[in-house]
């Protein structure tokens, strides 16, 4: 089974699969696809973070680490030499080093079966012959349209042939990067294995073209999103010291279920938290359809949100193992609990970690920082090129029980110039750290920044019964958590979940720049109901309705362990998302 954020990348996926291929050969096959079918949501030059698990090893689920670091010539003090009090929203500046194409390449090499030609030939296939223009690439190229123009033509070269937005639903190539891909087979011939020949292209991928076109391109001043032209600062260096990994999940236990999550180098423990907070109630309480179940829901997700901008980052090892080991406890999450009042909180509220002074971010309105749009679920993509970054999402599950749930994103056509000679650009997410010594998400040399990549790995007695994620920012964990909350308590079937009305809330700080918040502020779907929408708003919700069918682009796969039945779903929202199997 495979569900995702995108048709095509279903259907290479599948294609995998009923051609004997396990999820992981998969799971490759449909990412390399979304780097063509969907390039205003993700790129090879951006990220990514998956949590997969094994066959063999059914009760040990792995984190696949595709987060690059910062450069190491990008600091706080580099950057604020430069004039800048928080790091620009698009262009070089922003990008960390790319790492989604080597975490994939790891996957295959660790754990697929099929040759990387073969793994590749769907995304080649589709970048020289066409993929569909969706009504949103469109809408985005448009809105960058006079960017590209003026400033940045290699961008209009390659995403507006002769100078015109592509109309919807005729063919956009990408020859430039069918070469890269070619140039990653190429690398491999003549290897004694498969293995070998994939780590030939991990090889190539960190210290060859792409590495110095990249480096030498972007070395060039070029406008930001301040308005101003700067230069990049990664390095061919940076790409060769960079490399993706595997790690250990966090894991908590909700309602007989595990729960495995990336760690707080992302916002993964976000929904470990707060489900630990809502553990605590009735399960006739958490229902996300009812005003009792709706308000809990946002204000666990504010305690857990602004736990998160007070207390996570890309620690050391150990630190990091501290934290965790409070904010996820038994005792935190009851005392957390217990600042859940009747009313809605408009306040930032981290917790008390001993020991730990919490960082407190900027915490800047809507309109004090030059916002346009604040929040109503997808993000905004402005005309300076700035966006919020929206995401893609994939999950796989095969016939011998191999399951794997990925988020990429970053890359995005409009996060800067687009480098001759690639086809693509780098992305942005450095933008989500922050220009301050005391911050525990920093902008340092070497680190990760804090990304919201974030999908979901759900075990029963040892075994995986669901992989989950979902595009939407700082909303990955917020619309993920009624979904199983739906699913492990109210009985849905995970497709009734993903079809449900659902919320979040926009009262922390955002993870994108312009970093704005709303205290208070809850973004609901209108199929909630009249009833439970007026009671959050005399509950002190500051409500933005989003529309019928707005929020959330969730989508699974599951398994059941006695008969080894599968199944996929995925969100109608958009009509874009697929789920396919047999």
């Amino acid at each position: 089974m495979t569900a995702s954020t995108h048709w095509l990348a279903t259907g290479a996926a599948q294609s995998v699969l009923e051609r004997g291929g396990n999820a992981f050969d998969a799971a490759v096959a449909g990412a390399f696809v979304l780097h063509v079918a969907e390039p205003h949501l993700n790129g090879p030059g951006g990220d990514m973070t998956g949590i997969f698990v094994t066959a063999e090893a059914p009760g040990a689920p792995q984190v696949l680490m595709g987060q690059g670091a910062a450069p190491q010539a990008a600091s706080v003090e580099s950057y604020r030499q430069l004039g800048l009090v928080r790091v620009p929203g698009a262009g070089g500046l922003a990008a960390a080093v790319p790492a989604a194409v080597d975490a994939w390449l790891l996957l295959l090499a660790e754990h697929g079966t099929w040759p990387l030609t073969d793994v590749l030939e769907p995304a080649i296939h589709h970048a020289e012959s066409g993929a569909p223009v969706l009504p949103a690439i469109a809408r985005t190229i448009d809105g960058v349209s006079e960017l590209f123009a003026e400033h940045w033509p290699s961008s209009a070269a390659q995403w507006m042939p002769d100078g015109q937005v592509p109309e919807v639903g005729s063919l956009m190539t990408n020859p430039e990067y069918a070469a890269v891909l070619r140039s990653l087979i190429a690398a491999g011939e003549g290897a004694a294995s498969r293995e070998e020949a994939v780590e030939a292209a991990r090889g190539e991928w960190r210290t060859g073209g792409v590495a110095r076109l990249a480096s030498e391109f972007l070395a060039e001043p070029h406008r930001h999103s301040d308005g101003r032209d700067h230069a990049g600062v990664i390095t061919v260096e940076d790409f060769a010291a960079s490399s993706a990994s595997v790690e250990e999940p966090l894991t908590i236990t909700f309602r007989g279920h595990a729960i495995a999550k990336i760690g707080p180098w992302g916002q993964g423990p976000v929904l470990l938290q707060a489900l630990k907070i809502l553990e605590g109630f009735d399960d006739a309480e958490l229902d996300p359809g009812t005003e009792r179940g709706a308000h809990l829901i946002l204000e666990a997700l504010k305690l857990a949100m602004a736990d998160r901008d007070a207390y996570y980052g890309d620690l050391e090892p150990e630190e990091a193992a501290r934290r965790m080991e409070v904010l996820l406890s038994e005792e935190y999450a009851a005392a957390r609990r217990e600042q859940i009042a009747e009313t809605a909180s408009h306040a930032f509220r981290p917790g008390v970690v001993d020991g730990l002074e919490p960082a407190t971010p900027p915490l800047d309105e809507p309109g004090s920082a030059g916002d346009e749009a604040a929040g109503t679920g997808e993000p905004t993509v402005r005309r300076d090129g700035e966006s919020r970054g929206d995401t893609c999402h994939l999950d796989v599950v095969d016939r011998w029980g191999n399951m794997i749930s990925a988020t990429p994103s970053g890359g995005w056509l409009q996060s800067s110039p687009t480098i001759p000679g690639l086809g693509f650009c780098l992305g942005t997410r450095l933008q989500m750290t922050w220009l301050d010594e005391a911050s525990p998400s920093a902008l340092r040399p070497g680190r990760r920044p804090r990304t919201t990549l974030t999908p979901t790995l759900v075990l029963r007695d040892g075994h995986p019964v669901m992989a989950l994620g979902t595009p939407g920012g700082d909303q990955q964990e917020q619309w993920q958590l009624p979904m199983l909350l739906r699913v492990l308590i109210g009985g849905h079937t995970p497709q009734q979940a993903i079809d449900a009305p659902t919320l979040h809330t926009t009262s922390m700080p955002g993870s994108f720049h312009p970093r704005t918040w709303e205290p208070g502020g809850a973004v609901v779907e209108d199929r909630l109901g009249e009833e439970v929408i007026a009671s959050l708003t005399a509950r002190g919700h500051r409500i933005t309705r989003a529309g019928d069918w707005a929020l959330g682009r969730l989508s699974c796969v599951t398994r059941d362990p006695a008969t080894g039945r599968l199944g996929a779903a995925a969100n109608p929202r958009g009509t874009q998302g697929y789920a396919a199997g047999r």
